[in-house]
């Protein structure tokens, strides 16, 4: 591109792309994306953001263009790649001028030079750090800050990579710069705190905006750039440092509003400090043994006690619970049980950890934590009295504990209590203690204490199992609690009701359970009716009336832990439910989180109404079909649930249907993924094979074949293991059609056998399924051997006896007695025979069918006769009892093929007697006993034994 005349055309289209005309942007946005690979293109935009005379939203598409095309053209191995001539040239042109007026536009920028600087810097770009170095030294407030901020971002990046070389370069920088970078601090630092004396607001917003960059690149640097950073004086100094510039910080609050820019900004300084500490504690626990007291003390004494009055705010509190309990639950501090086994850097921290929690501290922290820290405040019951979902959603979502502060508080109250707990049970139960009997329900603190108390008691229930006779408590106190109708008693309730269900698991008698059942079914209802029948309707309206997301997921769960627990019995009141699932699928549609709670309950409900789910495929099949259909954006999210439910349905269905067939078209990408959920994948390939082989197969078996080859040469010895044992069902199923289908992986099964696979898991697949071919399909058996001999360039005899060599010398790699006896019954099947070569190994085949009659025979304690136990004459309807889940379509689909199945139809002994008997008929006596002679005789004293009454 000519630059002075393409910068016209190129600024054109690009003022076009910001048209919100779609008859004017979108032929812009293709005639941009042609440019993408032309040399000299990027110049073009280079001079287009940098022109600040030029429309902002212009010069800001620009930047978004040059940012892609670092991503797509930059690599030198990028097809299309620019020239290294055009790179340098833009490397240059980036930084010269340090003056976008723009911050949004600065921003990108910053960001858009780091990316280069990932690819290029040192190596190429050695000049980058040099002259952001000198351009944060120049007096121009504006150049200062937008150098600041691209430094910043360049360090951010640099000290992401994690390949050794790119370590190594880094740690040369951090080493190389943090000297100034300290000093650089310092100085912003040191004028911020001079502008608050004059409230001067400019003044101090632009020096904190640096200070806080400047801390930024610090972080980085401190915590990326070396390898054992305690033996870096400076490094421990500006760490060693942060606490009094945290308390100079927080000291500031006070001269500055509660609502404003600086104030928003002098706390996130504040937060940045106290992440430099838990961010180098989380990648250096070793290096921090130094800051473990002077952090403790400093957090303690911020968090429990009057220190922190008036100058502290509700994040800042966050983190340095963060701290604490980082502290306490760390590793790296915890000596082994074999206290010699433990290093002397962990003995050191723990001495330090020990010395600091002693019995006033942890008695102090307890009691604030409970009666300060989880008192509901008015704002919250407010909430909750608007909004009860609202609430709930925002006390227990997801990691809600690193950032809001009950949920922090509750998580350091569990885990100081896990580690002192004999130390803090006896404060807990003197809490208890005091809070026996009734409340007044004109009492609201009272009530809040007792609600804050029944709060610690069941988030500590798993330590106090053994303090706390809960049954006795239950009937006594919590039951007569739930019964108390006021309304100013309802957080009680509540708060009753939940700790409850803490000790459900933990210590709860059974007989209990009709009371309780009682209990939540009139704090659900007024009303008392069957208890599942009752429950079940109840959630279900709950489910209907909620509005919330979160809370639909709740009732959801609930409900799916219902109908797993009761299994067949919830059939007569699903009705409903199954009919309200559409609807709430439709309205979930931009919640992909609520449709994973719908899959759940899906499965559950499937698993419950077990062939009777054929009812559910006009609704059910779509959701599966969108659920594993990896070309549709919600799979990311409902993969794994859709896998599941697909199983199911598979298991539970009575019949293939063409619409449950047509949704393995979604099989073939799955298997390409090869994820963690390929092993689900095999399961649901053995679903259709087990409901419909030959229609299964004659649809899908080409594709599926081609997909297992390629996953043969690419996924683990596992995963290997999981494709054979497809092949092999496909073989038991279908001994006929099988084997011509995938024919292409036989070829390498064989191979596997001739040359000994050294995976005993992976021989014994091989081996169950030529035992198949051979046993079920000697035709085929006999156009593979001939088709390896060409191969191989050997004689077909040659080939057997060495396949049956090698058989009989790894038959120990089979340990399911299944393939053990189908092994024996496989190499018989070689019988009768005059081949020389099957004679020559007649006595492995001898010792195989011996092991096998050892694993399979059992005998008669009343004739004292010998039967094999594999053997299966009908089948029966297996009794359930009602603990154990009932039998899926799928398993009686199985029953009903081991019907057919020759290691469950023959037996070993009678086939191994008609094989003996034939060969000798063939060869004669004197020739067969001759062959005979060649089997240890011990195996033929074991076989005569096993034989007796044939």
């Amino acid at each position: 591109m000519d630059l002075d005349s393409a910068s016209t055309i190129v600024l054109h289209v690009l003022t076009q792309a910001t048209s919100q005309d779609t008859s004017v942007l979108k032929p812009a946005e293709e005639q941009l994306k042609q440019w993408e690979t032309q040399p000299g293109f990027y110049s073009v935009l280079l001079n287009i953001f940098t022109n600040h005379t030029l429309d902002i939203n212009v010069r800001w598409l620009a930047v978004l263009y040059f940012k892609n095309g670092i991503d797509r053209y930059w690599r030198r191995v990028a097809p299309h790649a620019l020239s290294e001539e055009e790179k340098a040239t833009l490397r240059a042109g980036l930084i010269t001028n340090f003056n976008e007026p723009v911050n949004q536009i600065a921003t990108q920028i910053a960001v858009l030079i780091a990316k280069v600087a990932r690819l290029d810097c040192p190596r190429h770009w050695p000049e980058l750090i040099p002259t952001l170095i000198e351009s944060v030294k120049v007096q121009d407030d504006l150049r200062q800050h937008r150098a600041l901020l691209t430094f910043y971002h360049v360090t951010k990046t640099l000290a992401s990579k994690r390949l050794a070389a790119d370590r190594k370069l880094f740690y040369d920088l951090a080493s190389g710069i943090y000297t100034f970078a300290c000093s650089l601090w310092n100085h912003h630092t040191d004028t911020f705190l001079q502008h608050i004396s004059t409230g001067d607001e400019a003044a101090i917003l632009n020096s904190l905006e640096r200070t806080l960059l400047s801390l930024k690149v610090l972080r980085k640097l401190t915590v990326n750039g070396f390898v054992e950073p305690h033996k870096n004086m400076e490094v421990m100094g500006f760490l060693h440092g942060i606490f009094e510039r945290l308390k100079q910080f927080l000291e500031c609050s006070r001269s500055i509003g509660t609502d404003n820019v600086c104030r928003d900004r002098l706390e996130k300084t504040i937060i940045l400090f106290t992440k430099v500490l838990l961010d180098f504690l989380d990648q250096h626990p070793f290096s921090f043994t130094p800051l473990i007291q002077r952090s403790l003390e400093f957090a303690v004494s911020y968090v429990f006690t009057e220190m922190g009055e008036g100058i502290t705010f509700e994040r800042f509190i966050v983190q340095c619970m963060n701290l604490i309990k980082m502290i306490v639950k760390n590793y790296a501090y915890k000596p082994s049980k074999n206290v010699e086994d433990s290093s002397p850097e962990t003995l050191e921290a723990h001495k330090i950890k020990m010395s600091f929690f002693t019995y006033p501290t942890l008695t102090e922290m307890c009691r604030r934590l409970v009666t300060r820290y989880f008192l509901l405040t008015e704002e919250e019951l407010t909430m909750w009295e608007e909004d009860p979902e609202g609430f709930t959603v925002e006390e227990t979502g997801g990691d809600s504990w690193k950032y809001s502060l009950r949920p922090c508080t509750e998580v350091l109250f569990i885990d100081i209590f896990h580690e002192y707990n004999q130390t803090l049970t006896p404060i807990l139960l003197e809490m208890v203690q005091t809070l026996q009997g009734p409340t007044n329900v004109e009492n609201t603190s009272g009530i809040l204490i007792k609600d804050a108390v029944y709060n610690a008691v069941g988030l500590a229930a798993y330590e106090l199992f053994d303090s706390v006779d809960f049954d006795q408590w239950f009937k006594n106190q919590l039951l007569p609690e739930l019964r108390v109708t006021h309304d100013r008693y309802k957080p009680l309730r509540r708060r009753v009701i939940w700790l409850i269900g803490q000790w459900v698991s933990v210590k709860f008698k059974s007989d209990l359970r009709p009371m309780l059942y009682e209990a939540i079914c009139s704090l659900l209802q007024d009303q008392d009716l069957v208890y599942l029948e009752t429950m079940f309707t109840l959630l279900f309206q709950l489910l209907q009336q909620v509005t919330e997301c979160d809370t639909k997921m709740h009732v959801l769960h609930v409900l799916s832990c219902v109908i797993e627990r009761v299994n067949m019995q919830i059939r007569p009141y699903v009705g409903c439910l199954v009919q309200y699932l559409p609807l709430l699928w439709k309205q979930s549609e931009e919640h992909n989180m609520l449709r994973c709670a719908i899959l759940t309950t899906l499965i559950h409900l499937v698993q419950g109404l077990g062939a009777d789910s054929k009812n559910l495929y006009p609704f059910l099949l779509p959701i599966i079909q969108l659920s594993t259909d990896v070309s549709q954006p919600p799979h990311v999210y409902l993969l794994e649930d859709g896998l599941e439910l697909w199983l199911v349905t598979l298991e539970n269905s009575p019949c293939l249907t063409p619409e449950l067939l047509r949704i393995f078209q979604n099989m073939s990408p799955l298997l390409e993924l090869s994820s963690e959920n390929l092993r689900t994948c095999f399961k649901i390939i053995n679903g259709y094979i087990f409901l419909s082989s030959t229609e299964f197969l004659q649809t899908y078996a080409v594709g599926l074949c081609q997909s297992f080859c390629e996953l043969l040469e690419e996924i683990t010895t596992e995963g290997q293991v999981q494709v054979l044992k497809v092949v092999e069902n496909v073989l038991k199923v279908n001994p006929t059609l099988g084997p011509q289908m995938f024919q292409p992986i036989l070829p390498g099964v064989f191979r596997g056998i001739i040359d000994g696979e050294r995976y005993p898991v992976v021989m014994s697949a091989y081996l169950g399924i030529m035992g198949r071919v051979l046993l079920q399909n000697t035709s085929f058996f006999s156009s593979l051997l001939n088709q390896m001999a060409h191969k191989y360039n050997q004689e077909m005899d040659q080939l057997l006896g060495n396949m049956i060599e090698m058989w009989v010398d790894r038959m120990d790699s089979i340990t399911q007695p299944e393939r053990r006896k189908l092994s024996a019954l496989a190499l018989l099947s070689l019988l009768p025979s005059d081949n020389g070569v099957i004679q020559d190994k007649f006595c492995g085949i001898i010792n195989i069918s011996v092991e096998g009659l050892h694993d399979v025979m059992t005998e008669d304690p009343e004739t004292g006769t010998y039967r094999d136990c594999m053997l299966m004459s009908h089948f029966e309807e297996p009794k359930v009892t009602e603990d154990e889940e009932p039998p899926t379509e799928q398993d009686k689909r199985k029953k009903m093929l081991a019907l057919k199945d020759p290691v469950h139809t023959v037996s070993l002994q009678q086939f191994v007697y008609e094989k003996l008997k034939a060969q000798q008929e063939l060869l004669g006596e004197q020739s067969f006993q001759a062959l005979m002679e060649t089997v240890d005789t011990e195996i033929v004293n074991q076989l005569q034994e096993f034989l007796q009454g044939f």
